[in-house]
């Protein structure tokens, strides 16, 4: 396994830039490789369109050993590829341990799903049977991100290959190790040559790709790639789209009762992998009054007692670094930039370094804030005066991924789950719940719906209608009006 390309079968050297890949707790070169060119890029999608037709012609028996045997590589391979993806992402390892065993389960989930969302039904006919069968759509690219650089595209990329897709993976540039050591486990497992190609770079790399004639994007990340990708695919409406973005979540606060209980749930909404997930809570929303104000200063006593660290430190931490020390700047300049009043100031920690930070809460009442996710661990705050106004406020953003209510009173869950505008939402649990066998996805700038996890399979194969007799029957007397 070495190489910044992995087309039909063959590890090597791309023939585009060298890029690294930096451990942001130390600033250590982990991965140095030559990445893909143009021409790389159109190898791979050529080998996996050559590919396609044997792949796909498989019996579904076949496929789905193939992907248990990836499944059990996974889980050999867990320790390792854990500490990779902790080295890489500066993640915490019991985070990066748990993201190995989501990926793992990915595979009988899927299967499953195949079966639920995308199977066969038939049904008799007079002259015969209908029948539904889907269909694999071809050759499939995959865009991964950087926060679960080894889960969110596997969560593309099992489905893809279950229903008979090739695919051209392009990971996170931020990320090239976790995707290189994904693609090594499924190269192991026996996908055979130019169904799956790997593809290292970065914008460029993923622009060429997208030129190419694929059949179908696999997307996980930010709502301005999504909205770029809607208008670039408008004429090409042959591929299918499964855009999986951002979020600038909202959590309800109210008649919650114990403060403290209220926090860890916010704590856990908002600041978990350092803010790095797209159904992290970003805003606040709380009463005007005495509970309101004792849910905010339980959530900044709380936030100061939250440990940030290296993933190999004396102790586990419950936060690591951002993906750089740029992310880490960006981040402290969007907390400027909001205004309001600063309850816990998001900035560095001392003795790390530059990548990691601090959370943030800040009080934006009154104040008027750009609707954009801010991918690190900082919570605006919203103080309302009705519950109907926080449902309002809840709303008031073009994204709809996730959203969350904490209370105890279930009339108010019930008059949240009819309003909210959202993929996910979640009562009395941080808005980051999800689970691989539900759907998951948004509306509005947080993609098309639901593009991941148990519906990921909708995505991966199409729909084909057939209406059948075994036999080639007399119809000449359905045909009316013909001449003696």
């Amino acid at each position: 396994m070495s190489g910044g390309v992995f087309i039909d079968g063959v590890w090597r050297a791309g023939a585009g830039p060298e890029a690294v890949s930096i451990d942001p707790t130390t600033g250590e070169t982990i991965w140095r490789e030559t990445t893909a060119s143009h021409a790389d890029v159109a190898m791979a999608v050529a080998a996996a369109r050559r590919a396609f037709p044997s792949w796909a012609d498989r019996p579904r028996e076949e496929r789905i050993a193939v992907l248990r045997r990836y499944k059990e590589i996974l889980v050999e391979r867990t320790p390792a590829f854990a500490e990779a993806l902790s080295r890489e992402t500066g993640k915490a390892l019991w985070e990066t341990k748990a993201e190995l065993g989501s990926m793992a389960g990915k595979v009988d989930l899927s299967i499953k799903a195949y079966d639920e969302r995308t199977g066969g039904v038939e049904n008799a006919m007079p002259f015969g049977r209908a029948v539904l069968r889907h269909r694999a759509h071809g050759v499939m690219a995959v865009l991964g991100p950087f926060n679960f650089p080894g889960h969110l595209p596997n969560g593309h990329i099992v489905p893809a290959l279950l229903a008979g897709d090739t695919v051209v993976f392009k990971p996170s540039e931020e990320t090239p190790l976790a995707g290189q050591m994904l693609v090594s486990a499924l190269e192991e497992a026996g996908v055979p040559h130019g169904a799956i190609n790997l593809v290292q770079g970065g914008r460029e790399t993923g622009q060429a790709l997208i030129a190419e004639e694929i059949d179908g994007l696999l997307f996980t990340g930010s709502a301005l790639a999504g909205a770029f990708f809607r208008r670039y695919f408008a004429d090409r409406p042959d591929v299918i789209l499964a855009l999986e973005l951002g979020g600038n979540n909202p959590l309800v606060v109210w008649d919650a009762g114990d403060a403290e209980a209220a926090a860890a749930l916010i704590v856990q909404s908002a600041f978990i992998t350092t803010g790095q997930r797209c159904s992290c809570a970003r805003r606040l929303i709380v009463s005007d009054d005495a509970a309101g104000k004792a849910v905010i200063e339980a959530v900044a006593a709380l936030s100061d007692r939250l440990t940030a660290g290296p993933w190999n430190g004396p102790s586990e931490p419950f936060m690591g670094p951002l993906i750089s020390a740029r992310a880490a700047a960006l981040a402290k300049a969007g907390a400027e930039a909001l205004g309001g009043q600063s309850i816990r100031t998001l900035g560095s920690v001392d003795g790390l370094s530059a990548a990691f930070v601090s959370p943030g809460l800040v009080d934006v009442t009154g104040v008027e804030v750009a609707d954009e996710e801010l991918f690190a661990p900082l919570l605006q705050v919203r103080r309302v005066a009705s519950f109907d106004e926080a449902i309002a406020a809840a709303n008031a953003t073009r994204y709809g991924l996730s959203a969350g209510l904490i209370s105890n009173q279930s009339e108010l869950w019930g008059k949240f789950l009819n309003r909210i505008r959202a993929g996910v939402v979640n009562w009395n649990r941080p808005t980051t719940g999800a689970a691989g066998s539900m759907p998951f996805g948004g509306l509005g700038a947080s993609g098309n719906h639901r593009p991941s996890a148990y519906y990921a399979a909708d995505y991966c194969a199409y729909p084909v209608a057939s209406f059948e007799a075994d036999a080639v029957l007399d119809t000449l007397g359905d045909i009316k009006g013909l001449r003696a």
